[in-house]
């Protein structure tokens, strides 16, 4: 019996060794990848290369749509250049030159009434010996003032909103305008000023500034020699306005789903996009400082560099909002991943709301039906968070960086919450019925039970 009972357990092992053996065949057989799937991969990769290629051109082309084609965006964006010490200065220097080309030194102490040359010879005395010297100086302090004033801060607007068709004109050869546009060169017409300072000047004394003509003179705000170069391209991307970032999306998201692994495909899509956007960012700073080089030697170099940086205020704040959200979804993607790390952070984040949750009940927190009722249905509560998050971002307007941080820190704040309401803690425990213990069949053995690839070595 004991030969039989022996060749008995032989023909077991043997039998649950081939079984072990097919399945691990079978494992095998479904991790090797098809060659239809080399070809899916592929695809998937070129359509995230393709959506990543057309993030940064997807973000120049939604502020070509909302800054180069719409006027008002365009004046509330130079506004605040009317307060820049560097456009003031540069616009006093302007009209000043100006207005000295018009006066005629010679008679202009004769003209001046009697009962008001007291006043101008005691002012351009302060100023030096030289006549032209102090009259320059005169007329400059008379030109900072306007130009520092809130007047000039309504002609500066008023002016901007009549050049935009102009700039529009430059970059993207539509539309017209009063404001000249003349060697690839946008300009502002600083006559209104020019009247102000004349009629400042005849104020205190200086009559011969009465007799000076209707002055007409420029303040360059854009001048390159390539402008006749980009501007189809400028064109293009306005025509294609905000189109273009929704088509670079769908690209890296058919990739995503097209791929092996959705998950490290939307981590690498994610921080692909974030790069390419960010190189985006640097190259703007570049051109900047070529820019500002390649500027004749009669520009201000401050007003230009203020009006460039005002100019692309938007473009870097959709620049840094795209480099945020990428990293943000490419964190999250790997955080809700099996990785190990990932696994572990997860670890910490649950035994500390768990920690709280313990503590909280054991000093008398009860959450009645709530608790049952977010551990039922916390899958539907966090997609609820989730797209209540994503409806957010998109009907903001002008998102920023910190806005897409808030957000995040904002759904992960209710994230926390509900993994509080949701923790089990001693008190749920008992609240419940004790469940009946697993009876065994008789006769059952226990090592059997374990697992269909557990046995025992002796009968």
């Amino acid at each position: 019996m004991s030969d039989e009972g022996a060749a008995a357990r032989d023909d077991g092992e043997t039998s649950e060794l081939q079984e072990l053996r097919s399945r691990v065949a079978t494992l095998e057989a479904g991790r090797a990848r098809p060659p239809r799937h080399r070809a899916r991969s592929f695809l998937a990769a070129v359509l995230i290369i393709l959506g990543c290629v057309l993030a940064p051109l997807g973000v120049v082309s939604a502020w070509a749509a909302d800054e180069v084609g719409d006027t008002d965006r365009y004046v509330a964006t130079v506004a605040p250049l009317a307060s820049d010490p560097a456009v003031q200065d540069a616009v006093a220097a302007r009209v000043t030159d100006a207005l000295m080309q018009h006066i005629d030194l010679s008679t202009l102490l004769s003209d001046a009434a009697p009962e008001e040359r007291p006043r101008l010879e005691k002012a351009l005395g302060k100023l030096g010996d030289s006549l032209e010297n102090a009259v320059r100086s005169f007329v400059h302090d008379k030109a900072r003032e306007i130009a520092g004033s809130e007047t000039f801060e309504t002609i500066w607007t008023e002016a901007n909103r009549a050049v935009h068709a102009s700039l529009n004109k430059a970059l993207t050869g539509s539309g017209g305008g009063a404001v000249r546009l003349e060697d690839d060169t946008v300009t502002l017409d600083l006559a209104p000023v020019v009247e102000r300072v004349k009629q400042r000047l005849v104020d205190e004394g200086m009559q011969v500034a009465a007799r000076i003509p209707e002055i007409h003179t420029d303040f360059t705000l854009v001048r390159s020699d390539d402008i006749g170069r980009i501007k189809t391209y400028v064109r293009i991307l306005q025509i294609v306005g905000n189109w273009l970032p929704v088509l670079a999306v769908l690209l890296v998201a058919g990739g995503v789903l097209l791929a092996q692994r959705r998950r490290r495909a939307l981590v690498t899509g994610a921080l692909a996009v974030a790069v390419t956007t960010g190189l985006l960012g640097i190259g703007l700073r570049v051109f900047r400082a070529i820019y500002l080089d390649a500027l004749p030697a009669g520009v201000s170099q401050g007003a230009a560099g203020a009006v460039y940086d005002t100019m692309t205020q938007l473009l870097h704040t959709m620049i840094r909002m795209v480099v945020v959200l990428g990293v943000v979804i490419a964190l999250a993607a790997w955080l809700t991943g099996p990785g190990r790390h990932a696994g572990l952070v997860r670890g910490l984040w649950t035994s500390g709301i768990g920690s709280a949750r313990a503590t909280a009940d054991r000093a008398g927190l009860r959450t009645g039906p709530v608790g049952p009722f977010v551990r039922r249905y916390r899958t539907w509560i966090v997609w609820v968070l989730v797209v209540a998050a994503l409806v957010v971002y998109l009907l903001w307007s002008y998102p920023t960086g910190w806005v897409v941080v808030g957000l995040a820190l904002a759904l992960l704040c209710a994230l926390a919450v509900v993994e509080f309401l949701g923790a089990a803690t001693p008190s749920d425990d008992t609240a419940r019925p004790p469940r009946r213990p697993e009876t065994r069949a008789a006769g059952a053995d226990p090592a059997r039970t374990r697992g269909p690839l557990r046995y025992r070595d002796s009968p």
